[in-house]
């Protein structure tokens, strides 16, 4: 086990390296530039200069292999270059953002397992019946209701009738636990209950497969209660190809957490990628992506590893 672990983290390097490579590039084939956007500003140090000597000072003037050799270099000391805006770290600004978008992201999963997961064992076990076409027509209007839609509703519609909406001035969990999850559960459980309709889908399907297996039908012969067959027996080994989804969707979580933070006002990497998108920031738009990239390789290892937590037949070999 260790060393399966070991040769998967070895093989994020070149992985990181290879998308950081794209990312870097794509990055400065934005339209506009952020020379134009910094003298545009009128802002007093930049008007004293003149375009060259902005561009030498910002490290822009050399080929862009050289400025990414160079970045590749600070970065393997844990330095990720400074925002060409704030003059500011790009790591400290992400490590301020990476909490709050993480704890969307979990809160939102979460949320979408405690929709689909019920749902969908329901759905497979009375199947046919009224309940089970009402959870499948459920799980198609999510299908069919965009997250940055429906996190809209949720904010306009409750203002227009009952004068209430969601809390605008973000407050971090270490300050107010109970104020944070406030504030966070709303949008949690817009982005949640985009993700938990294809789970609930591919549940109902594995569900209704594995109750056809013979075992099933042989504990439930031998007088086994229906709970005790569905949740030990059934839903154990209709679990695998739900976490591998859950797995897939993390880059789903990521991405609607821009639009979603954007919409509630809530201070993650989402409004940070986004504003240095706007910026031409590019150190900040290479640092966001390196992280988000890392965090879908991990999160697809980890889900790697509970295959065996799951079924022991299932074992990693060293």
């Amino acid at each position: 086990m260790q060393a399966y672990i070991l040769r998967r983290l070895l093989a994020l390097i070149p992985t990181l390296l290879f998308a950081s490579i794209i990312v870097f590039t794509t990055v400065r084939l934005i339209p506009g530039d952020i020379i134009d956007l910094m003298l545009s500003q009128n802002d007093i140090s930049a008007s004293k200069m003149d375009r060259e000597a902005l561009v030498a000072t910002l490290g822009l003037d050399k080929p862009m292999w050289s400025q990414y050799l160079t970045w590749v270099g600070n970065l393997f000391r844990g330095d990720m270059g400074d925002s060409l805006w704030q003059s500011t770290p790009v790591v400290d600004r992400l490590a301020e953002r990476i909490p709050v978008t993480f704890e969307l992201g979990l809160l939102a999963i979460i949320i979408g397992l405690s929709i689909a997961l019920p749902v969908g064992v329901y759905s497979a076990i009375r199947q046919d019946t009224a309940g089970d076409y009402l959870a499948r027509s459920f799980s198609i209007l999510l299908l069919a209701i965009p997250s940055f839609w429906l996190g809209t509703m949720v904010v306009v519609i409750p203002s227009i009738y009952w004068g209430w909406s969601p809390e605008v001035s973000y407050t971090r969990f270490t300050e107010d636990p109970w104020a944070n999850l406030k504030q966070m559960l709303v949008p949690a459980a817009v982005l949640g209950a985009a993700l938990s309709a294809v789970t609930m889908r591919m549940t109902r399907t594995m569900m209704l497969e594995v109750l056809r297996q013979d075992y099933i039908r042989t504990a439930t012969a031998k007088g086994l209660p229906e709970r005790l067959v569905v949740f030990r027996h059934a839903l154990r080994n209709a679990l695998i190809p739900v976490v591998t989804l859950v797995g897939l969707q993390a880059p789903l979580v990521i991405g609607g957490a821009v639009i979603i933070e954007q919409i509630f006002g809530i201070p993650g990497m989402g409004t940070l990628l986004l504003d240095a998108v706007n910026q031409r920031d590019y150190p900040i738009i290479t640092g966001v992506f390196l992280v988000v990239g890392l965090a879908v390789m991990l999160i697809n290892l980890l889900v790697d590893l509970s295959y065996g937590l799951l079924d022991p037949r299932v074992r990693v070999r060293s």
